[in-house]
């Protein structure tokens, strides 16, 4: 056959064409088909299985003087020390010993905006002295062991005048799962960091953590390479969680379909969330705190009056808490880091 009649038969009438070359036109369209309604599919059924495999909790409780709702939305974020579930030898790899009940190691607030004004993530020292509804006045972290989430967020409500809308928690061994599920999390160190009391070093310099490593990242506190202890502390969490969000939202793990189902059935897992909170909420929370590394997110602690951060700044504090609750741009001299 010439070029002129192998051209001629594409432009032929159906039935004049050769049954193979029709065949093979459709089985084209079938595979771009494929192509275009696969991740699609996918990622409606990745959407549905995070959804239906995270753990609720009860919506928090209405109580006399709950703040009413401000500007914007503000999630509660809980890293709790809970071993529940966890494994003995794989508490051992974690180093985390083994103490009972649970504790919050972490208590922070996201708050996004509804303006053009930058989210904030705002991180509350765990050995803050607050009054807890009915237990006095204690530490903070004294809130969920005794109460669990509810008392927690009532907690913060009253004491920050800020009205929690969402909830997420997620455990010690749920934390380092999401860091593994990512392949680990590249952090940079400007000095070698030592735990004097668990004994745990991290080498200075570039690194990819694992989620045994991150673990250790984020809890340290007693050593050379964290003078303000606490203050420190929750400041390196910051950091890591701005890391971690930018790893779960890189270009290369939203292509991989592997990366993507293990991230998101680590973190469905491991995560506790209210009843009414959805796939939705909890994409917009990452979402936003994916600018964590470039700047784009507010990052800070309650003012506080000295190194032990025990004692909020009232003043300081009060004035932070007014800007995140209408959604203005919270003032330099505010921001601790």
């Amino acid at each position: 056959m010439n070029t002129y009649q192998f051209r001629n038969d594409w432009s032929a009438p159906a039935a004049e064409r050769p049954p193979h070359r029709r065949r093979s036109r459709r089985g084209l369209v079938l595979v771009l088909l494929a192509l275009v309604l696969l991740p699609v599919v996918f990622a409606g059924w990745l959407w549905f299985h995070v959804d239906s495999s995270i753990r609720r909790i009860d919506a928090f409780p209405d109580y006399p003087g709950r703040p009413a709702a401000g500007a914007g939305t503000n999630w509660l974020i809980v890293g709790s020390d809970s071993r529940e579930g966890l494994d003995p030898e794989v508490a051992a790899g974690l180093h985390v010993g083994d103490a009972a009940g649970q504790r919050t190691d972490t208590i922070m607030i996201a708050h996004l905006p509804d303006s053009s004004t930058a989210p904030t993530l705002l991180s509350i020292p765990r050995d803050s002295r607050v009054q807890i509804p009915g237990h006095g006045k204690t530490l903070i972290n004294a809130a969920f062991e005794s109460g669990g989430p509810q008392l927690l967020a009532q907690t913060v409500e009253q004491e920050t005048g800020l009205r929690i809308d969402h909830y997420a928690e997620v455990g010690f061994g749920g934390f380092a799962a999401i860091v593994d599920a990512v392949g680990g999390v590249e952090m940079c160190l400007d000095e070698e960091m030592h735990d004097t009391k668990t004994g745990q070093t991290l080498q200075a310099g570039c690194q990819q953590m694992d989620g045994s490593d991150a673990l250790t990242f984020v809890r340290m506190r007693y050593s050379e390479s964290t003078p303000r202890s606490d203050l420190d502390r929750v400041a390196n969490q910051r950091k890591f969680i701005g890391a971690l969000a930018s790893e779960a939202s890189s270009f290369t793990t939203l292509v991989n379909p592997f990366t993507d189902y293990a991230l998101a059935d680590t973190g469905a897992n491991a995560l506790t969330m209210l009843d009414e909170d959805g796939t939705g909420d909890l994409f917009s929370l990452a979402w936003a705190m994916r600018g964590i590394s470039s700047g784009g997110v507010v990052t800070t602690t309650v003012p506080v009056t000295d190194g032990t951060a025990h004692n909020w700044d009232k003043k300081k504090a009060a004035e932070l808490f007014e800007a995140m609750n209408t959604d203005t741009q919270i003032p330099e001299d505010l921001i601790t880091q």
